[in-house]
């Protein structure tokens, strides 16, 4: 459990930089320049990662289960996985009627991942992993709003629908076998 800890540490971490020590940063973007400052970030995020993967996979089958939740909370689950990789994908393109509406698509793609994955696992492991990321995302949304983060302008409709249909191939790839493949363990699509 030490090393999930440790990556989940490391990776959110440097990725609350902005939240907590919003002038820290400033201050080493500034005297380094943004791209040294990016470099330095990405290196860190990617071991960050990379230790908590190591270490999720290290806990999971060890840890202690808390709680067990019915089996249709999967079907929840599965509607907010699609809707998390909608608006993943919002995220990456330029902005429709969709971007803006949620403000910040990422963050809810990674709140609806975390919290539909919590209604489903309740291994401390998983609950560990997810609900810290769910509560990382929430603090996010919170401090973007505190410092007046940009919101894009709508643009056209055409963009929103390429994030729903990208969003729902790749949740398709996921279901069909990429979660097995790169997670390890199969969605589960009936009882």
């Amino acid at each position: 459990m030490a090393i999930l800890i440790l990556g989940l540490v490391i990776f959110l971490g440097v990725h609350s930089v902005r939240i907590f020590a919003p002038a820290w940063r400033d201050a080493r973007v500034a005297s380094m320049g943004e791209m040294r400052w990016k470099g330095i970030y990405s290196l860190v995020s990617l071991v960050g990662l990379v230790v908590l993967i190591w270490g999720y996979a290290l806990a999971r089958p060890l840890a202690p289960v808390l709680y067990v939740t019915p089996f249709w909370m999967v079907h929840l689950q599965l509607l907010l996985m699609a809707l998390s990789f909608i608006a993943l994908a919002a995220s990456q393109l330029p902005a429709g009627r969709l971007k803006p509406m949620l403000k910040h698509p990422m963050l809810v793609a990674v709140k609806l991942w975390a919290f539909g994955h919590l209604l489903v696992n309740g291994d401390l492991a998983s609950v560990l992993l997810f609900g810290t990321f769910l509560v990382w995302a929430v603090l996010d949304r919170i401090s973007a709003k505190r410092r007046n983060a940009p919101i894009p302008a709508p643009g056209p409709v055409l963009n929103d629908v390429l994030a729903v249909v990208i969003g729902l191939v790749v949740y398709g790839l996921f279901i069909w076998k990429l979660h097995e493949w790169l997670i390890g363990v199969p969605v589960p699509l009936g009882a």
